[in-house]
């Protein structure tokens, strides 16, 4: 049995994967290798870049520079199309990975994992021993191009912000008894939780670096939040993982950028239905049903048009569908010619599909639905699970829009795989 405790009391070992997307790209593609690349959404020189290789930072190139802006930052820069159920794949390899060595407690995002150090696992030179390991299985069962930063720390706040301080490839103790000195030399914004807009109203408070933020109670830090984030991030920072709190599915959407041959309002409505198919699939597959769908389009020129209808709670496809041919004609007159380049949908005021109660009268919802529909819906899914994506499409083909339109791998959410095939 382990008895022994050292002073840096570290629980956790967090895992950053370094330029996740670009990196499984050059993995995927050898002749990216070494290369500076960036990951886009559509191929087009007017959207960002959603990833960078560290070839293509060395240019000063980021996340959310313009296609064309990096182009003139690095002339011999490489492009390529995000492919979202690769990232995907790649995921659950790394995961199982992983878990050879170690249980794998939280994944806190596509690219990020918390694991839980038990026993005499949480002595430093275990746990440093153990994230090396880690990180060579990683390179050498999954892709020698996937390089990971670990932290170690008492919690997993700290452990993620060590391992945020040495990239790419890092490995940093965040220890008990290295604190608070070890992170004053750190900005307010490198903590997680604390984005732009937290430290201003932090600066405004006379919080304006870490140091005086470790000398606030507790108390003071949730009056500064207006809430209770700011005593559970105060407790994270000195070491002591805040209780859980428990969410519940609040909707779910899908949107997507549209290519330069599809801005216009016939293709703009096609892939308005197919990212309807596509979140009503994921709907069944969650077992809910909706009771709100809104649609938005972003206008070149223009901004955001959006409309949004209630109806009764439903996980039909079919009556989805109608729903959106009105907020169509809602935000689209027809006879305009729109050059749109952003197509949004998302079903809200989501409830259980098993759990709903009747009221005084004995109704429910699924009174209101024709079932023979909601079965012929769930076939559908069936019949694209096991044969593949859009082998039955309602309404018009898919045929010409983007084969990866839908499921997309986003900050609080990585598509199932099942997401790629229904």
């Amino acid at each position: 049995m382990f008895r022994g405790r050292d002073a840096a009391c570290l629980r956790w070992l967090f895992l950053d994967l370094n330029s996740y997307f670009a990196s499984v790209e050059q993995q995927e593609n050898p002749k990216l290798r070494g290369r500076p690349i960036i990951v886009t959404p559509v191929a087009s020189e007017g959207t960002c870049a959603i990833a960078a290789s560290y070839e293509a930072k060395a240019f000063g190139i980021r996340t959310g520079t313009p296609v064309y802006e990096a182009r003139r930052l690095c002339p011999g820069l490489k492009t390529v199309n995000a492919r979202h159920d690769v990232y995907v794949e790649y995921h659950h390899r790394i995961v199982d990975e992983i878990e050879r060595h170690l249980h794998v407690t939280k994944v806190e995002s596509i690219d990020e994992v918390a694991c839980e150090l038990l026993g005499a696992e949480r002595r430093t030179e275990n746990a440093i021993a153990l994230a090396r390991e880690v990180q060579q299985g990683i390179l050498k069962h999954v892709g020698e191009c996937l390089r990971s930063s670990v932290g170690l720390g008492p919690s997993v706040l700290l452990a993620k912000t060590a391992s945020d301080m040495k990239k790419p490839a890092g490995l940093t103790v965040l220890g008990a008894d290295q604190l608070p000195g070890a992170i004053l030399g750190l900005d307010l914004g490198d903590l997680a939780g604390i984005g732009r807009n937290m430290e201003r109203r932090l600066k405004v408070a006379g919080v304006p670096d870490i140091a005086t933020l470790w000398a606030l109670t507790p108390s003071r830090a949730r009056a500064i939040w207006g809430s209770i984030g700011g005593e559970r991030l105060w407790y994270a920072l000195h070491g002591i993982d805040p209780p859980e709190i428990e969410t519940h599915r609040q909707s779910i959407g899908h949107s997507h950028v549209l290519g330069p041959a599809l801005r216009n309002r016939a293709a703009a409505y096609r892939v308005a239905r197919r990212l309807l198919a596509r979140a009503s699939s994921r709907l069944r597959r969650a077992e809910h049903k909706t009771g709100k769908l809104a649609l938005w389009l972003r206008v070149e020129g223009e901004g955001a048009r959006e409309s949004a209808a209630r109806f009764p709670h439903t996980a039909d496809t079919f009556s989805l569908l109608g729903v959106l041919d009105h907020l169509w004609n809602d935000v689209v007159r027809p006879v305009e010619i729109l050059p749109v380049k952003h197509v949004g949908i998302t079903l809200l005021d989501l409830i259980p599909a098993t759990c709903i109660a009747p009221d005084l009268f004995g109704w429910t919802p699924d009174v209101d639905e024709r079932p023979e529909r909601l079965r012929l819906s769930l076939a559908i899914d069936h019949l694209n699970q096991r044969y593949g994506c859009d082998t039955v499409s309602i309404g018009a083909t898919p045929a010409g829009l983007p084969a990866y339109m839908g499921a997309k791998v986003a900050f609080n959410r990585i598509p199932e795989r099942k997401d790629f095939a229904g």
